[in-house]
């Protein structure tokens, strides 16, 4: 029986590998498919962290009514007086 040659061995090494690589990137999609299908998912207590003091919405009709200070360039870059 003949024996095979060293260029095989690389060659059914490389087809292994990439045969690899590529089941590796179809679980991948298949994880993040099924996750965008699952929805959003419940924030955990350090997500819940990032409102910066703020709750339901309070301050934001406030900062949107001051308007600039005087002194301050405004939308066009003039200077208030």
């Amino acid at each position: 029986m003949a024996r095979r040659s060293p260029q095989t061995a690389v060659k059914r090494a490389r087809e292994q590998a990439l045969r690899e690589k590529r089941e590796r990137k179809q679980a991948k999609k298949d994880a993040r498919a099924l996750e965008k299908l699952e929805g959003p998912t419940e924030p955990t207590e350090e997500g819940a962290e990032d409102t910066d003091g703020v709750e339901d919405g309070e301050g934001v009709e406030d900062d949107a009514a001051e308007g600039t200070e005087e002194g301050a360039p405004d939308a066009d870059g003039d200077a208030e007086r």
